[in-house]
């Protein structure tokens, strides 16, 4: 296909398509003529993607076909009843579905971590692999709690959003694969272990509770979730059960979805505590309070809303109008 004389023999149909979805109103004619033109413009995207897949043309005419398929469509506008439907109803769901995955993974993550720390911290080899001697000393003397410092607590507070949510993201998003979540987990059990034995080698191992526990409480449950989704969707790869594979994935994977929107939301949350509670000049004891008590309210909203959602049929899944039809399954 000679790509240039495609295109300008198919110009003049293409500006006329692009007037037409840029038009706020359409007369009955009009809106025909758009239907007819956007058929047109799919079937030419679908020649030059096969016959002349000029990478700028595709784009170019993918981004018209959307916008022409957009506005015969038209678009879902989200009400404030399905947005509070999300997450009075979807959220707590899907995270009530978790909550034993999230309650093994969570003791598995602390009992690797108290592993490591014991074993770290009983054998000179393996402190002395962290690093040399003074090291670790301006570690546990200086370095662990001027990190709560060193920025200023808003910019503090979303450096801490940013990495946590991008653990999160990997777990969720990458735990089809089984390995990679495990890996994740895996290395935050580790490096939580590490930092504990260096901290207790020093005799400081107070301050290192004293400075985790308020943001650390809601944080890791956090990455338990995550970690806890990805891994279920690992299972049901293997073991999709009554439903057919392909649309056992789509569900949990849809569900999942709103596993990670509602860790972001959480993380938030964690990350501002650890911005501005942690640092801050408030009794340890009084930090450690807050943290317990954002944690009590991730688990009551869960347990009490995801209990009572699950109860009437939900599943985190979003609304059956939304996700499409599927194929009707036996049994």
């Amino acid at each position: 296909m000679d790509i240039d004389a495609f295109v300008a023999a198919h110009r003049d149909q293409w500006d006329r398509l692009d007037q037409l979805v840029r038009r706020r109103r359409l007369s009955g004619a009009e809106a025909d003529e758009l239907v007819g033109l956007y058929r047109a413009a799919a079937a030419h995207l679908t020649r030059i993607r096969a016959g002349a897949p000029d990478p700028q043309v595709i784009s170019e005419m993918s981004t018209r076909v959307a916008a022409a398929r957009g506005r015969i469509t038209g678009t879902r506008e989200l009400s404030v009843h399905e947005a509070l439907r999300f997450w009075t109803v979807s959220v707590p769901a899907a995270l009530y579905r978790l909550r034993w995955w999230t309650v093994c993974v969570a003791l598995v993550e602390v009992a690797l971590a108290v592993l490591v720390g014991v074993w770290t911290l009983r054998s000179p080899e393996a402190m002395s692999a962290l690093g040399t001697s003074s090291e670790l000393a301006d570690y546990a003397g200086q370095q662990f709690e001027s990190y709560y410092s060193t920025y200023s607590s808003q910019e503090f507070a979303a450096l801490v959003w940013s990495n946590n949510a991008r653990i999160a993201v990997v777990c969720v998003a990458a735990g089809i694969t089984g390995i990679l979540p495990a890996y994740v987990l895996y290395l935050n059990a580790v490096n939580l272990g590490q930092a504990g034995a260096i901290m207790a080698d020093h005799d400081r191992l107070g301050l290192f509770f004293a400075l985790i526990t308020p943001h650390g409480l809601l944080e890791l449950t956090c990455v338990f979730i995550a970690g806890g989704a990805g891994l279920r969707m690992f299972w049901t790869l293997l073991a999709p059960g009554p439903r057919s594979r392909a649309v056992a994935l789509a569900q949990e994977g849809r569900a999942l979805i709103t596993v990670a929107v509602g860790m972001a939301v959480a993380l938030v949350v964690a990350g501002l505590i650890e911005g501005f509670v942690t640092p801050s000049p408030l009794h340890w004891a009084l930090k450690c309070v807050i943290g317990v008590l954002a944690l009590a309210a991730l688990w009551a909203y869960t347990l009490v809303l995801g209990r009572r959602a699950v109860l009437a049929g939900e599943t985190g899944d979003i609304v059956e109008e939304a996700a499409g039809a599927v194929a009707p399954e036996a049994g």
